[in-house]
């Protein structure tokens, strides 16, 4: 029985100790920030932009059904900064940026709640290159998450940072049509690190937590209509390796959740752009995430701006 609870604990805390930046379910990506012209880098210059959104959201275990009395609310605020040069790579305009995530959550778990708020994984690439050719847009990109937000081992409700390490390359397209059609996705592969650092719960021995690798996708179909823009966007989430502790797959028998604890996710919702004379893009959109397992599922609201400085 005690190496269940111990069991049960691992698997609540490695699950939801990481949902800064928007995050759910131990992220580092805010998924579904990039939609409208994510393909597409803006011409040489330096860029501002801030991500500003809201989160909402139950646990979710193997089968897809709710775990009672675990769910998470978060505000979030990030800040970007995107470099476009004239050097060409490769025949394409090199780039760089950094995110950094400002993060207000609160987390419940059975026994309580607490709310906290600091500094997520601050977010950055030396290498980003851009592309185009006729109606079509793309850019590809390697990024760096660095565990820079807070993080209490054993006390998921007191955590925002993930803790680790994480790299990902970054595939994005954009197809614009004469008419005002886009199709645009972000591709991206995320392979982590391992938490030397964590504790099922305080005062228990550290342990290596090593989550599993994700593929996710963000996505836009949208229609521009003059300065206006309207379509669906969201995204897909998919883990592609099992969560290891010690170096070993976690069991399905500690609790309701699938052996490895692979999570998906699945979300969708509408999205409204506005683009200034000045060349200032702003975006609202809402995502429902209708499917999810092993991760939290819930709806995220978004406001977006993106202006030269």
């Amino acid at each position: 029985m005690r190496m269940n609870k111990i069991g049960l604990a691992i698997a609540l805390s490695a699950l939801v100790a990481t949902s800064a930046g928007a995050k759910e379910g131990g992220d580092q990506y805010p998924h579904g920030s990039e939609n409208w012209l994510a393909g597409a880098l803006p011409p040489p210059g330096d860029y501002f932009l801030n991500y500003f959104g809201y989160y909402d959201g139950d646990l979710r275990d193997g089968d897809g059904d709710k775990v009672p009395g675990a769910s998470v609310t978060a505000w979030f605020d990030a800040l970007r900064w995107v470099k476009v040069t004239n050097q060409q790579i490769l025949g394409g305009n090199w780039a760089v940026h950094a995110i950094l995530p400002v993060v207000h959550q609160e987390l419940e778990l059975g026994a309580g709640s607490k709310t906290v708020t600091g500094l997520g994984d601050l977010v950055f690439s030396p290498l980003a290159i851009s592309w185009h050719s006729g109606n079509w847009r793309w850019v590809a990109v390697l990024d760096f998450y660095a565990p820079t937000g807070k993080y209490k081992s054993g006390k998921p409700r007191k955590s925002i940072g993930a803790h680790y390490w994480s790299v990902e390359p970054v595939f994005a397209v954009t197809w614009l049509s004469e008419s005002g059609w886009e199709v645009s996705g972000k591709f991206m592969y995320n392979i982590k690190a391992k938490n030397n650092d964590f504790r099922p719960a305080p005062g228990a021995p550290e342990m290596d937590y090593e989550s599993g690798d994700e593929l996710h996708i963000d996505y836009l179909v949208g229609k521009r209509f003059g300065p206006w823009g309207a379509g669906l966007s969201g995204y897909y989430v998919k883990q592609t390796t099992d969560d290891e502790l010690d170096g070993r797959k976690i069991p399905a028998a500690i609790g309701p959740w699938s052996a490895g604890r692979r999570g998906e996710v699945f979300a969708i919702g509408p999205s409204v752009s506005y683009t200034t004379k000045g060349g200032t893009l702003l975006v609202a959109q809402w995502q429902h995430e209708t499917e999810a397992e092993n991760r939290f599922r819930g709806d995220k609201a978004w406001f977006k701006l993106v202006t030269p400085f």
